[in-house]
C-alpha cells in the first residue's frame, strides 16, 4: 500500500496526467457529438436512402479509438519520465523490490484508466443519443453490453502494455512512437495486404482488441480462427507476455 501511495502522489502531482485526462474527455464527448450530429443531418436529408445506423461502439469510438491511446501514452510517461530525470534510481533505492514498483504503477494507472473510460463511455452514449435525436433509435445498450464493458477492460490492458513498453524502451519518444505507429499504421497496413494480410491480421494483438470492442464482426477483414472472447484472451496473453518480459528486464538491468 505504501508503494501504491507513492505512485499516487507521483501521478497526481504532475501535469501530464491531468492534461491527458482532459484530452480523453474532449475526444470521448466530441466524437460522440460529431457522430450523433452526422446521423441527425443524414436522417433529415430527404434525398438520403435511409437513416444512418449509429451503433453503440460507434458512439464509443472517441474512447476506444483515441482515448485509450492517449491514456496509454500517459502510462508510458509515468515510467519513461522517471528514467529521463533519474528519479527511478531513487525509487528503487527506497523500494528495492522493483516488481512491486512496476506492479503498483500498472494497477494504479490501469484502474484509473478503467474508471475514467467507463464514465466517459456512459457520457458518450448519452451525448450521442441526445444529439442524434430520431436517428439515435439504434443506440441501445440492450444486446450491446459487450461494447460497454470492453471499454474498461481494454483500457486496463492497454495501460499495462504501455507501462511494460516504457520499461523496455526507457525513452519517451521511442515508446510513444512505437505505440502510435503500431496501432494506427503498422497493423492497418498489414490488413491491407490482401489475402496474406487477412491471415496475419488474425494474429495481431490490437486487431484482436479492436474486434472484441466491435459488435459487428463483419467490419473486420481478418480471417479469424476464434471467437470474440478468444480475441480478448489472445490480447490478454500478449499483454501478460510483454509485461513478464518487462519485469524480468527491470530486475536484471541497471537503473
Amino acid at each position: 500500500m505504501g508503494v501504491i501511495a507513492a505512485e499516487r502522489i507521483k501521478l497526481t502531482s504532475t501535469r501530464s496526467p491531468w492534461w491527458c485526462s482532459v484530452i480523453v474527455v474532449a475526444l470521448a464527448v466530441g466524437f460522440a457529438a460529431l457522430f450523433g450530429l452526422i446521423g441527425r443531418i443524414a436522417a433529415d436529408d430527404p434525398q438520403a436512402a435511409g437513416p444512418p445506423v449509429i451503433t453503440v461502439d460507434t458512439a464509443f469510438l472517441g474512447v476506444t479509438g483515441f482515448g485509450i491511446l492517449v491514456l496509454s501514452i500517459m502510462a508510458t510517461l509515468t515510467v519513461t519520465s522517471e528514467y529521463r530525470f533519474g528519479i527511478i534510481r531513487t525509487t528503487f533505492q527506497a523500494i528495492p523490490n522493483r516488481t512491486s514498483v512496476m506492479g503498483a504503477k500498472a494497477i494504479l494507472v490501469g484502474l484509473y484508466a478503467a474508471v475514467l473510460t467507463t464514465v466517459l463511455a456512459f457520457a458518450a452514449y448519452a451525448v450521442a443519443k441526445a444529439v442524434a435525436g430520431d436517428a439515435g433509435t439504434t443506440l441501445v445498450l440492450e444486446g450491446n453490453w459487450r461494447a460497454l464493458y470492453a471499454v474498461p477492460i481494454l483500457a486496463f490492458l492497454n495501460v499495462v502494455l504501455a507501462i511494460a513498453i516504457g520499461v523496455l524502451v526507457r525513452q519517451s519518444a521511442a515508446a510513444i512512437s512505437l505505440l502510435v505507429l503500431w496501432q494506427l499504421i503498422i497493423e492497418p497496413l498489414v490488413g491491407a495486404l490482401g489475402k496474406v494480410g487477412r491471415e496475419i491480421s488474425a494474429f495481431l494483438p490490437f486487431q484482436n482488441a479492436s474486434r472484441f470492442a466491435t459488435m459487428d464482426d463483419s467490419l473486420s477483414s481478418a480471417n479469424w480462427h476464434w471467437g470474440v472472447w478468444g480475441s480478448l484472451a489472445y490480447f490478454t496473453a500478449f499483454v501478460v507476455v510483454v509485461a513478464g518480459i518487462a519485469v524480468l528486464v527491470v530486475n536484471r538491468r541497471d537503473a
